[in-house]
């Protein structure tokens, strides 16, 4: 069937005006091996936008898909870094070139923390769905998945020198994680409320945790190990498993014995915040010598870790003064007292260093320690703004200087109103306190003007001018080639919330909250000051009204006039004399937009009851109603010159239909908050949105059609992979859920690839069958026969055998999915999977990717291999080929690393050699230098 009607496609062009989003954190990142403190990565919607704050651009940015940013942390070493996604996602992009290599897929829901460990090598991530799961960066898979928190994780850290974690929850609980044994040996429960916080101090001896009051909570950490090491003897608590009591009791005695072997974490003190609401975040320098804490206001305060040998002359000075004072004492009374004693408190450890006052409330922070004992903090606050700080932590009461602010590239507030330039080139945002004007083909900010709180806009004819309609009813007028308010009229009494450009462009007309529609035109009058003609407004007539007007539009023919009412209605008057024309009633909330096709015939309207009406000019009859959002349709606009027209509602969402067939055509979907407003250029090649997210994005008409039946199949697709993601994670058979379980998660990736598997794996048993065959006809006829035909597949590949076709399948399997892939794949198809990994080892083919399916194969399908009587000769082939191939590997690599280490040592004893002969050749310019310089003197002497 042909097309009988073409539409084209719009795409997502751009994100623009978001400085940087609150729903994840900001954290300094090292470019090239930049500045330290120069660069910071701040999450930009579905984007990562890596900031240059000391000249204030966007040098790189890290692109997303489709799900919102949630959290960010940069690697050890500073090469990478790892970001979490709303949907549970968590990739690895290079700071190199910006692209990403790496991708896990295990949580359920957004991604709330994540950490790498000292070496770089493993990631922690902790999410809404209460798991934590442990990553292999270099494997590129999940190591496991640990259960036991029952609300969202807000941080998740690795201890340097043990194996072990901790995590806290809002659950209000801490627990310790043995990962050698993936399980939770120690729950703190000393919280009455969420912990929202943690760090860990003091070389890890000391745990630090911020929850919903004022107090910081301190813990003392003592290793067990190493106090059995030292030789302590180990005390062992309350009653022993001999004593007659209940088997509950002894239950929680061995517990608790199995907790003191590893660790004990007593409460050592806490410190009090000035601030009284909850910790909205808690981080550290990279040396944990310095706190940050914030909670939900503007003010940033700061603490400073004393080292031992601070700590210790603070005590001397105490235990002195101390004294001094017993030695007065003792010489009043004339009576012996007792040396004094001073007991080290955690106020002598930690002390406050100094507050910062930001200009707005703070959402996320992060520090750096520099040279010098400066320290740098970067803020990110909860108007769209990214602050810097820089303070010297030596002084004795330091003070911060701010060194940036990155405003320019967005609003303080949402956008509320857009607008296009005649000439399709400018796009006019306005919101709270400003109003901006962008090159659409740059997205540079060409002019930044204060407005009051703006509702609606347009370009002035001519585009050199624009008229905002504010929240107080005034009428602001601005110079666009000065960046001036020429004027502010008093217009209504009420919130101005539409207005519209008459169709002769000779003026306006505004709507407003005081029941009134005013119209107004153009006119050039003599400025006093200047003596120079410049534009103003003036009020021609008043159509007054029952109700307050949400939206107003002339008809293009210049005949009628549409007026939305807050009672529902939408009232059509004739634009000469101001006669009642129609009635539009059927909505049952307000009409919140509305817009009227070029030729003047429909009307369209958008309500806050999330239906679409397209209703004739002609008699008012109502064509048809459509559910067109999952909630209030803020916006809609036809495309000029067609009977399209966009909708943009509070569900997140942009739609396209078609007024003459009541089609949906397109959805656009990219902005993550309700979507305020949307502006289509004058010649519907462009489109810009605006949202609560902050954003400002172009979607742009490209030259491909779209056929309405795809459409409806991608977003059943879309549908699938969600539910998909809702679903459980896969369970091994045999084996109850219990605290440790598989990192994966079932996605469509992960069964189209068991399905890949599968049909490698018959096709390999059909070829082997076809070869059978041949030999057995070749046998029969006593003279060799013509050999079949190889599967197409095979021939496409470049004629490989069906086996390495089966491991080249395999292979491409993501690192990351290999697990669940292999989890959803029936027990029938692994028997010829067993045999085939042992002719991979015998031949050393892909020995590692072969040993880590052949190792998780056996563990899940355990029972069904092991009775299955014509497997044991093959899984005991395997095991001898697979030992003696993993020693020879084995003993490979380790003379690689011993050649490697050698080589390192060569070359380290060389650049000694050179590093000597240079710094004499340096000593010896100095001296040369310093001989000119006081010859210099005594000449001029």
């Amino acid at each position: 069937m042909g097309l009988t009607k073409q539409y084209l496609c719009y795409v997502a062009s751009a994100v623009f005006g978001v400085i940087g989003s609150q729903k994840a954190n900001i954290t300094y990142v090292t470019l090239r091996g930049g500045e330290k403190g120069r660069y910071v990565a701040v999450a930009a919607c579905e984007h990562v936008f890596i900031w240059d704050v000391r000249k204030g651009e966007k040098v790189l940015i890290l692109q997303g898909q489709k799900h919102e940013v949630t959290f960010l942390c940069p690697s050890p070493d500073g090469v990478h870094i790892a970001v979490g996604y709303e949907d549970g996602a968590v990739r690895i992009f290079s700071l190199l070139n910006g692209e990403s290599n790496v991708s896990f897929n295990g949580h359920k829901s957004a991604v709330s923390v994540i950490h790498y460990d000292a070496l770089g090598a493993r990631l922690v991530t902790g999410s809404k769905d209460t798991d934590v799961i442990v990553w292999d960066i270099i494997n590129e898979c999940g190591l496991y998945r640990l259960r036991g928190h029952k609300d969202v994780i807000t941080q998740a850290l690795f201890l340097r020198d043990k194996n072990l974690l901790v995590t806290c929850s809002k659950d209000s609980f801490v627990k310790w994680w043995d990962l050698d044994t993936q399980h939770c040996f120690k729950t703190m429960v000393g919280h009455r409320s969420e912990v929202w916080g943690m760090v860990l101090l003091s070389q890890e001896s000391r745990l630090l945790t911020g929850s919903a009051d004022s107090e910081l909570r301190a813990w003392d950490i003592n290793y067990l190990e190493e106090a059995k090491a030292e030789g302590e003897p180990k005390v062992k608590k309350g009653k022993t498993l001999l004593d007659d009591d209940d088997e509950e009791d002894n239950k929680e005695e061995v517990d608790e014995s199995l907790e003191e072997r590893i660790l004990t974490c007593e409460k050592a003190g806490s410190i009090l915040r000035e601030a009284r609401d909850r910790v909205v975040s808690l981080t550290t320098d990279r040396h944990a010598r310095v706190i940050a804490c914030h909670g939900n206001d503007s003010v940033l305060e700061l603490f400073t870790v004393l080292s031992e040998e601070e700590v210790q002359k603070k005590m001397t000075k105490k235990l002195k003064k101390a004294k001094k004072k017993a030695t007065k004492a003792q010489e009043a009374s004339g009576e012996e007292t007792e040396q004094p004693v001073v007991k080290r408190m955690l106020k002598d450890e930690i002390i406050r260093l100094t507050n910062i006052k930001a200009s707005s409330k703070i959402r996320w922070v992060d520090c750096l320690s520099c040279a010098g004992g400066e320290l740098k903090v970067v803020l990110l606050l909860q108007n769209n703004t990214v602050e810097t700080y820089s303070l010297k932590t030596s002084q004795k009461t330091p003070v911060a200087d701010k060194t940036a602010r990155l405003t320019l590239g967005g609003h303080r507030t949402d956008a509320r109103t857009l607008a296009f330039s005649s000439d399709n080139l400018a796009v006019l945002s306005a919101s709270g306190d400003t109003v901006k004007v962008w090159n659409r083909s740059t997205l540079q900010v060409i002019r930044t003007m204060a407005c009051e709180y703006a509702l609606c806009s347009l370009f002035v004819p001519g585009d050199r001018q624009i008229i905002l309609g504010t929240k107080s009813g005034k009428l602001q007028i601005f110079e666009l080639g000065s960046g001036s308010l020429l004027e502010t009229v008093d217009a209504h009494d009420g919130a101005v919330w539409s207005i519209c450009l008459a169709p002769d462009q000779r003026g306006i007309i505004s709507g407003s909250a005081d029941k009134t529609v005013k119209f107004w035109e153009f006119e050039l009058v003599k400025d006093k000051e200047t003596s120079q003609k410049r534009l103003t407004v003036k009020h021609k007539r008043t159509l007054q009204l029952e109700e307050d007007v949400l939206c107003v539009k002339f008809s293009p023919d210049h005949r009628l006039l549409a007026v939305s009412l807050l009672d529902c209605t939408v009232k059509i008057f004739y634009t000469d004399t101001l006669k009642f024309f129609l009635s539009l009633y059927g909505h049952k909330l307000p009409v919140l937009c509305l817009d009227i096709s070029h030729d003047s015939t429909i009307i369209a309207t958008g309500s806050a009851d999330r239906n679409v009406k397209i209703w004739g000019l002609d008699f008012g009859d109502c064509h048809r109603s459509m559910f067109a959002h999952d909630d209030s349709i803020m916006f809609l606009q036809f495309v000029p010159k067609t009977h399209l027209f966009f909708t943009a509602g509070k569900d997140k969402k942009i739609k396209q239909w078609d007024a003459d067939k009541f089609e949906h055509i397109q959805t656009l979907e990219g902005h993550h908050r309700e979507v305020w407003c949307l502006a289509i250029s004058p010649n519907g090649d462009h489109l810009v949105s605006s949202s609560h997210d902050k954003s400002l994005r172009l979607w742009e008409r490209t030259r491909e059609p779209i056929i309405l039946e795809e459409e409806r199949e991608m977003e059943r697709e879309a549908e699938f992979e969600e539910s998909l993601a809702k679903g459980d994670a896969p369970v091994v058979p045999g084996e109850t859920q219990g605290e440790a379980a598989p990192a994966g998660k079932k996605t469509v990736e992960t069964v189209k690839a068991a399905e890949r598997i599968m049909e490698a794996l018959e096709l390999y048993k059909g070829e082997t069958r076809k070869m059978e065959e041949h030999k057995y006809a070749c046998e029969s006829a006593g003279k060799e026969l013509p050999p079949p035909q190889p599967n197409p597949i095979l021939v496409a590949f470049g004629n490989v055998s069906p086996s390495r076709y089966v491991l080249d399948v395999i292979k491409k399997v993501r690192s990351s999915e290999l697990e669940v892939s292999l989890l959803v794949l029936p027990f029938p198809y692994v028997p010829e999977l067993l045999k085939l990994f042992n002719s991979y080892i015998q031949q050393g083919l892909e020995v590692e990717l072969v040993c880590r399916c052949l190792f998780f194969l056996l563990k899940i399908h355990f029972g069904q291999i092991s009775s299955n009587q014509m497997l044991l000769s093959v899984i005991d082939e395997l095991r001898t080929n697979t030992l003696t191939k993993v020693r020879e590997i084995r003993d490979v690599m380790g003379f690689n690393s011993a050649a490697l280490q050698f080589l390192q040592r060569e070359i380290e004893s060389k650049e000694d050699v050179m590093f000597f002969a240079d710094a004499t050749g340096r000593l010896e310019e100095k001296k040369k230098k310093r001989r000119k310089r006081e010859r210099a003197v005594l000449t001029i002497a």
